[in-house]
């Protein structure tokens, strides 16, 4: 074994180290670009540990690669991120291939895939986005609309162009992506087609048009989120997120009312009333908070609502003694996805009762809130 080949084999579980800990922080950060005890300045503090990995792996792409690609064998997106940012950067296109068809597999991978494509520098991904798009592979233009909306880059002409043609509209991922992408860039001259779409019998099809056409200040469609909200679905997240923010407070408290009347749903009435951000609804989830199973999700809105930071107030307190986390340690146990909660503080329903009751006269019942302000331009 030359020197070269010494050197590389004896820094070996240093690269190692670095491709499980860029996709376990990308992994973190996805998660808690969601949470609201996340701020800025905590995000851009995960951000910059994930780039401290990434830099890691590029003082040498050939050992990199080769641990990136067995990691791509897992299926994880963290892997997909992590590989991709690699193959990226190193302009082999036999790497971008094999990293691209990863990221297909599965919605997950794709995620993955998308979040370091937008994550390069714009020298590096741009010129990929312009090929993905002219690609005769109906994936890599679904892919790369997937990226204008994730980097809130205009396609231009090439998405009405998409939207006329038959072959893009039999592919059902690129369509309601398509969908989507007119709405978050405010397309107005595609209203036409939002419209159109709005009448589908497809499900998936008729959501993304809705959605769409919300955004575009088509309010009274808000109604059109209903079914996804009340049936467990893909959608219900995105669902729920649309309408309680743009119901009156008196229509949403209705719904929430329906909603609570079935206890599957206990889970979607504490996210939406968070999203509602009525502090009228705070000690409902402080109750909630004294129960186990959705005692993280409960002090997750509380902080959406209020703006109390439960970790920086030291209002949280260790996990119940009984809890068992998701995934576990059992190598027998078949669950391995993380759970929908994870790093969400674990609320002292006691102590968090108690600031409430000397600062919640700060907030107006019947109004809405984000993290404890009011919800217009300036504060937003």
């Amino acid at each position: 074994m030359n020197t070269a080949s010494n050197l590389s084999h004896a820094y070996l579980d240093i690269y190692e180290r670095y491709v499980d800990e860029a996709s376990f922080l990308w992994l973190m950060r996805s998660i808690a670009i969601n949470q609201p005890h996340y701020n800025v300045a905590d995000v851009q503090a995960l951000e910059a540990r994930v780039q401290a990995q990434l830099d890691g792996l590029m003082t040498s792409i050939d050992i990199a690669w080769s641990l990136c690609e067995k990691a791509l064998e897992l299926n994880g997106p963290g892997e997909v991120f992590a590989a991709a940012i690699v193959a990226f950067k190193s302009h082999d296109a036999a790497k971008i291939q094999k990293v691209v068809d990863a990221g297909l597999v599965s919605d997950a991978t794709f995620k993955g895939l998308t979040s370091a494509i937008a994550w390069l520098p714009s020298k590096v991904s741009y010129p990929w986005i312009q090929k993905f798009l002219i690609s005769k592979d109906l994936n890599h233009k679904y892919l790369a609309i997937a990226l204008c909306s994730i980097r809130r880059e205009n396609p231009g002409e090439y998405l009405g162009k998409f939207l006329e043609r038959e072959d893009c509209l039999q592919h059902e991922k690129l369509y309601t992506r398509c969908l989507r992408i007119i709405g978050e860039l405010k397309r107005h001259d595609l209203t036409p087609v939002l419209n159109k779409a709005i009448e589908s019998k497809d499900k998936n099809t008729a959501f993304w048009a809705s959605w769409s056409a919300i955004l575009l200040g088509n309010k009274t469609l808000v109604q059109k989120m209903e079914p996804y909200i009340f049936t467990a679905s893909p959608h219900q997240d995105k669902a729920l997120n649309m309408a309680f923010r743009v119901l009156s407070i008196n229509d949403a408290r209705s719904w929430i009312t329906r909603l609570s009347g079935d206890a599957q749903h206990i889970r979607s009435v504490i996210k939406a009333t968070g999203i509602l951000g009525d502090p009228h609804a705070v000690d409902w989830l402080i109750l909630k908070m004294r129960e186990h199973k959705y005692a993280r999700l409960a002090g997750e809105s509380f902080t959406f609502i209020t703006g109390i930071d439960l970790e920086k107030n030291q209002l949280n307190q260790d996990a119940p003694e009984h809890y068992e986390p998701i995934p576990n340690e059992n190598a027998g146990d078949e669950i391995v996805a993380m759970d929908d909660d994870e790093k969400l503080p674990w609320p002292n329903a006691t102590a968090v009762a108690s600031i409430w009751k000397q600062t919640g006269g700060q907030l107006t019942k019947g109004q809405r809130y984000l993290l404890g302000k009011e919800i217009n331009a300036s504060n937003l």
